[in-house]
């Protein structure tokens, strides 16, 4: 007998679809890519390309989730987690997106206030299965 599989459409799963989401990310192409698939899953996208916009968005936007590309222009993705921290932005789930992975470059994340570190190219599944965790409080 052939084993029964379940197909959830993202959208019917509330812990998966429809997060709101920042992404942070000076390469345009990869950012716009990566906002059209993840609202094919049923997010809420907005994206920006440096990283004082970055800071004035998530003000703005309240997003669930940020995806913070580290090497940026104006301010690092380092210097936003930090600032967006410092602001009280607790609550929002801030994932390190970045080509920057040795251990040290996690470490630095960490102590910046990333809650988690995906070093590019990442798959989108890794990424919504990230989004779709619950906030750690």
């Amino acid at each position: 007998m052939a084993a029964e599989t379940s197909h959830v459409h993202p959208a019917a799963h509330p812990s998966v679809a429809g997060s709101r989401i920042l992404i942070v990310d000076d390469n345009k192409d990869l950012a716009t890519s990566l906002a059209r698939l993840l609202r094919l899953l049923g997010h809420e996208v907005e994206v920006v390309f440096d990283g004082l916009k970055a800071i004035e968005a998530v003000r703005a936007y309240h997003p669930r989730v940020v995806l913070l590309d580290l090497g940026l222009p104006s301010l690092d993705g380092y210097q936003v987690a930090r600032n967006l921290r410092q602001e009280g932005f607790k609550d929002t789930v801030i994932i390190a997106l970045s080509g920057y992975g040795q251990e040290e470059d996690r470490r630095r994340s960490r102590e910046a206030g990333m809650d988690y570190h995906v070093t590019k190219p990442a798959d989108v599944k890794t990424i919504n299965d990230l989004i779709a965790r619950p906030i750690r409080g």
